[in-house]
């Protein structure tokens, strides 16, 4: 969640660059620490930069808002309880594949924290990594459900997205997010 924090502070309603600055930061130090943690789970370190890294999104996600990704989950969570940290790192590789081609800065700076060549790259290596949940239907989310989900999301997800946010291309974000499929090889891209 506190990656989902840096990353949707790219695109909240009100980014500016201190926050971009605060979320690279806090990418870089989650993105160590959690690699940490995993290798050394007794270890300092690992925790203490993860939770720099955390303070660090929650300072860059308080000033920039909830953007479309923390909008889609706060949905998924409330009307069909699914789990949050879960529901936040399955959505999340779709929202940022979704939305980094229409926002080449925050996605270089984004690849730049990871120390990848694209942001997607990053975030999905970490997520390999660190043996994250991959599809919403592991946690109660049907297809049945897309659509409510879809009509319940798209009225919260703010006007100034980097890209414009329709009924068919979040229907077929969900329903990949559901299915645990590659978000690269979505049509909506």
């Amino acid at each position: 969640n506190a990656l989902a924090h840096c990353i949707d502070s790219f695109w909240g309603p009100r980014p500016d660059p201190i926050n971009a600055a605060l979320a690279t930061e806090g990418i870089r130090a989650l993105a160590g620490g959690l690699r940490l943690i995993r290798t050394e789970p007794s270890a300092l370190t690992g925790r203490e930069q993860t939770l720099y890294g955390a303070y660090l999104a929650a300072v860059s996600f308080a000033s920039a808002g909830s953007g479309m990704h923390h909008k889609i989950c706060h949905v998924l969570g409330g009307a069909f309880n699914l789990p949050h940290a879960q529901t936040h790192a399955v959505v999340l590789p779709y929202v940022l594949a979704f939305n980094a081609q229409a926002a080449p800065d925050a996605e270089a700076r984004i690849a730049a924290a990871f120390g990848s060549g694209t942001a997607i790259e990053g975030l999905q290596l970490l997520r390999r990594e660190l043996y994250a949940p991959k599809g919403l239907k592991d946690f109660g989310f049907a297809l049945e459900d897309v659509a409510e989900a879809v009509e319940l999301a798209l009225p919260a997800i703010p006007a100034g997205n980097p890209r414009p946010v329709s009924h068919a291309n979040l229907t077929e974000l969900l329903t990949g997010a559901l299915a645990g499929a590659n978000p690269l090889n979505l049509t909506y891209l």
